[in-house]
């Protein structure tokens, strides 16, 4: 997210240098006269940096309070709602090989509870698909497979839960730009047919009002399209490492069934 913001900081000062270079061949060109002279302190003005902050809040102003607003609502319920995603994620990685290693060991020294107990003490769906799978161990290793395989599904959804709101907010955020566009585009025809004239000032003052939340909504879209993905990733490999360590359970237990 920090290399989004550098890159749309940098397309913005290479935009606001190459303003400034044209600014100085106009300048150039122009005859030496008193005019020039007073425009002067107007150039050096001009080279003054303005704030990021100061800009984003400058262009949030432009593009409209009541659409933007809805805008960076999208963006907040997003980010918290990834955030949270990728902290359960992060909580739910467990090292399977080790635990593998502490069943198996523990069903030789105290057998199926020793086993339970220390899935129990583990965190994260392998332990619990692996406890799951121990409570049905008296009814045959079939019943084991079949329970560790259902609660591997239950496991999936768990680690899916709010995915489908962050998918909503990503096309949302984008079709509320468009729709400020839109509105923004009918405000300048409208402003356009008050002054009872084409001037280029009023349609670039509203198109450019129009476009502005465009930019926002889309600039949101990628943002939370960029974390979905990664916890998409992240949820595939867990979903790998589940199934993986699903199997070596069943051989565990297999083996420790036929002692």
């Amino acid at each position: 997210m920090k290399k989004i913001f550098m890159f749309l900081a940098v397309m913005g000062v290479m935009a606001f240098s190459a303003q400034n270079v044209a600014a100085q061949d106009d300048a150039a060109e122009a005859p030496a006269t008193e005019q020039v002279t007073e425009a002067a302190p107007v150039l050096t003005d001009e080279v003054e940096e303005v704030p990021m902050h100061q800009a984003l809040k400058t262009k949030f102003i432009e593009g409209g309070a009541g659409f933007m607003a809805l805008v960076i609502i999208c963006l907040i319920l997003g980010l918290a709602l990834a955030i949270e995603r990728i902290l359960y994620l992060s909580l739910s990685k467990t090292n399977t090989k080790k635990l593998l290693e502490k069943i198996e060991a523990a069903l030789a020294e105290g057998g199926v509870e020793a086993a339970k107990e220390v899935c129990r003490n583990t965190r994260g769906p392998v332990a619990s698909i692996f406890y799951q799978g121990l409570l049905r161990m008296d009814q045959g290793i079939e019943t084991v497979e079949k329970t560790v395989v259902s609660y591997g599904s239950v496991q999936m959804s768990q680690m899916e839960n709010g995915l489908s709101w962050i998918s909503l907010l990503i096309a949302i955020a984008p079709s509320l730009g468009f729709l400020g566009t839109v509105i923004g585009m009918i405000q300048a025809f409208d402003a356009i047919q008050i002054a009872g004239d084409m001037s280029p000032n009023v349609v670039a003052g509203g198109m450019k009002v129009a476009l502005i939340t465009t930019v926002g909504g889309l600039i949101v879209a990628v943002i939370l399209q960029l974390f979905y993905n990664y916890i998409l990733s992240q949820i595939d490999g867990l979903t790998i490492e589940m199934e993986d360590a699903s199997i070596s359970l069943i051989d565990v237990l297999v083996k420790y069934q036929n002692k």
